[in-house]
């Protein structure tokens, strides 16, 4: 009995160290800084990039524009009830946008970046007695080169 007994925790301790095997590259993945995607420039001379707004979260999170060259974000909204904004105002940036995303709408904006530098994309919603969207991690940069 004891002979069978430490067979199943072998085979139990050995499945828990596989998963963590096959899980480990996800978590390093993920764990570092975050992935940057470049917003393509279309032939038209607009760098466009549709960004899934989601609960608490943009996808993809780290965009990279060129400076210079107009930008035509597409904010989608994947939530059913809850809306969200979308924020970039820092002095640095010249950027003053602050727009709605109705729950399951999209939105676009359109600007030309001239700074150079990384500046906050953020939802701001709160309510009352619950952190905001952005402390509960919806926030996002935009990249500036």
């Amino acid at each position: 009995m004891a002979i069978q007994q430490q067979g199943v925790w072998k085979y139990r301790f050995t499945g828990i160290l596989r998963a963590i095997g096959l899980l480990m590259p996800v978590s390093i993945l993920f764990a570092a800084s975050p992935l940057a995607v470049d917003v393509p420039l279309d032939p038209d001379g607009v760098q466009r990039a549709v960004v899934e707004v989601d609960s608490y979260e943009f996808i993809p999170h780290h965009l990279v524009v060129k400076a210079g060259k107009p930008v035509e974000l597409t904010f989608k909204s994947l939530t059913w009830v809850v809306p969200h904004n979308v924020i970039i105002d820092d002095p640095r940036s010249e950027l003053k946008i602050r727009d709605e995303v109705p729950a399951r709408e999209s939105l676009t904006i359109k600007f030309t970046p001239t700074v150079p530098g990384s500046f906050a994309i953020y939802c701001d919603k709160k309510l009352p007695f619950i952190k905001s969207h952005r402390e509960k991690g919806q926030e996002g940069v935009l990249e500036v080169r």
